[in-house]
């Protein structure tokens, strides 16, 4: 009998590894998309601090010319949304690590999600309506 042959030890249960998935069936996808939306932060805070240094010294018509230019509130909206979906997967993974009462685990994610959105969509709100000059 080789090495070869001799099975290995493993944690996983066999369907575990026939579909080659972790306890959570979604750690690595979630490790991915908080990775990707790092890279996409890193990258849109230069113009995201050009922006905020435009906007110092300003009334609140000076803020609302600069930030009535397209390409200035997409950048900004980017940012927000980038940074929010950073957030929710940044903190639920801290909720499944961490929180073990699985009806608390469950109301926290939750909870975590709804959050993330209504920080999202307020400062959507707030881009476009400073952006739209109303």
């Amino acid at each position: 009998m080789s090495a070869s042959d001799t099975p290995k030890r493993s944690m996983r249960t066999p369907l575990g590894r026939v579909r080659n998935l972790g306890a959570a069936h979604s750690g690595t996808s979630d490790f991915w998309r908080q990775r990707l939306t790092a890279v996409a932060m890193t990258l849109l805070m230069i113009p995201v601090i050009v922006i905020i240094m435009m906007l110092l010294g300003r009334n609140q018509a000076g803020a609302a010319q600069i930030l009535g230019s397209l390409p200035i509130a997409v950048i900004l909206l980017l940012f927000i949304f980038a940074s929010a979906w950073h957030m929710k997967i940044g903190m639920q993974v801290v909720i499944e690590d961490y929180v073990h009462n699985e009806k608390l685990k469950l109301v926290s994610v939750m909870l975590n999600n709804f959050f993330s959105i209504a920080v999202a969509l307020a400062s959507t709100y707030a881009i476009l309506k400073l952006s739209s000059g109303v």
